[in-house]
């Protein structure tokens, strides 16, 4: 990658320079500490999902295990690093279809894009030998604000990373983030083709500024150009607003964002998309209650010029059913309830969505989702999730949903 090298040889100039050195006594005089100091985590998570899908002839059940081990350095002359595996393995139940061509013995079943495999999920070299900036170069998680346009999709048992090359900038209240990615190492793994999408010139842009008063207020640029996908190619900028403030015995929060995509790179399509978003609630002692409104344009008449979201974390946002994981050419209109409650370690959340063609409103379909979490140690946690999708056009077919997780960390 000549990003790589160019920004390799950029820190170790950085790293030389007097001008930006740190002082003596904030490094590590002995190489040794980079093992010292380090650290080592062990990571476990199993899951359960079964999928009843009436667009399929089987149900898909899925038990699988990610095994993760996180090693982390110390730092030397301002330079740590961080290598990170993941393994997932199937077990015992392996009814499903993991996607993109890893299980073409099991088309007949629904997707559940937890493919078995072992591989390396980040790897990569810090450098903070610079006051308030950090440098990074690797595969390495990227996320931004809500994960909307720019996520791990830590959901799945297989993390979306991203070979880049990243800069964080903070002083006080302003925070910027800047990415250069060369490859994003996506969800289906190693083994196919769809697990890895070159990028071309993908640029990714952040900043975020932290007021008191009204709350954070984000700009952001995403340049996509992907050479594998050329019809996710978009540039998107936009601007969000959110926070919350007292009123009486309550907390209001609210988040307002805009944003608006056309084609980029190799696209085929020649297009503009605007997206929307209102969300907000109410927090009562253990309660947060709220109503949110997102759309994310489309034009029913051209297929492509819908407003697209290809590196989010797409099961956070409308429905856990995940039946718009991609934008409907006619655009989608996202109008849901959320109703969330904690007490101590136990956690519960509902929520109904109502889905609507943008461009057409006509109905696409409605959904209710509900989970219920427990903390049984600091280390140790449950999780039940159900999701029940009823749909009113051919394209999207009744679908329920059904998870149950554990997870567990060591040390």
């Amino acid at each position: 990658m000549r990003f790589a090298m160019t920004a390799l040889c950029g820190a170790a100039l950085l790293a030389a320079s007097p001008s930006h050195a740190s002082t003596a006594d904030t490094a590590p005089a002995d190489i040794a500490d980079l093992i010292n100091k380090g650290s080592a985590k062990l990571a476990l998570r199993y899951r359960y999902e079964g999928v009843d899908d009436d667009g399929f002839g089987e149900d898909a059940k899925a038990s699988t295990l990610r095994t993760r081990l996180t090693l982390e350095s110390g730092h030397y002359m301002n330079f740590s690093g961080l290598l990170e595996f993941d393994n997932i393995s199937e077990i015992v139940a392996d009814d499903f279809n993991a996607g993109a061509g890893n299980t073409p013995d099991r088309t007949e079943y629904p997707v559940v894009a937890d493919p078995d495999g072992t591989e390396v999920n980040q790897m990569y070299v810090d450098y903070n030998g610079i006051d308030e900036v950090r440098l990074r170069l690797g595969r390495q998680r990227i996320t931004f604000d809500n994960h909307r346009f720019i996520g791990n999709v830590g959901w799945r048992q297989n993390e979306q990373t991203y070979d880049a090359f990243s800069t964080y900038w903070q002083r006080d209240n302003i925070h910027v983030t800047y990415a250069y990615v060369d490859d994003v190492r996506r969800i289906f793994g190693e083994e196919v083709p769809a697990g890895r999408e070159e990028q071309d010139n993908t640029h990714l842009i952040n900043g975020r500024i932290d007021l008191a008063d009204i709350g954070a207020i984000t700009g952001y640029y995403y340049h996509i150009d992907s050479e594998d996908a050329v019809a996710t190619s978009t540039s998107t900028f936009g601007a969000r607003l959110s926070g919350s403030r007292p009123v009486d015995t309550m907390t209001v929060r609210y988040a307002v964002e805009f944003a608006r995509q056309s084609d980029a790179g190799d696209n085929p399509a020649s297009f503009d998309a605007n997206y929307y978003l209102l969300d907000g609630g109410v927090i009562i002692d253990n309660f947060d209650i709220g109503l949110a409104w997102e759309v994310l344009q489309g034009n029913e008449n051209v297929a492509g010029e819908a407003f697209s979201t290809p590196f989010a974390t797409l099961h956070a946002f409308n429905g856990w059913a995940d039946k718009f994981l991609g934008t409907p050419s006619e655009g989608l209109d996202d109008r849901f309830a959320r109703a969330k409650a904690t007490f101590g370690d136990f956690s519960a959340e509902l929520a109904y969505h109502l889905f609507e063609g943008q461009d057409t409103g006509d109905d696409l379909g409605e959904e209710w989702d509900v989970s219920v979490g427990y903390q049984f140690h600091p280390r140790i946690r449950g999780d039940l999730k159900l999701a029940a999708f009823d749909g009113e056009d051919p394209r999207y077919s009744d679908t329920t949903k059904f998870w149950v997780m554990v997870s567990a960390t060591l040390p």
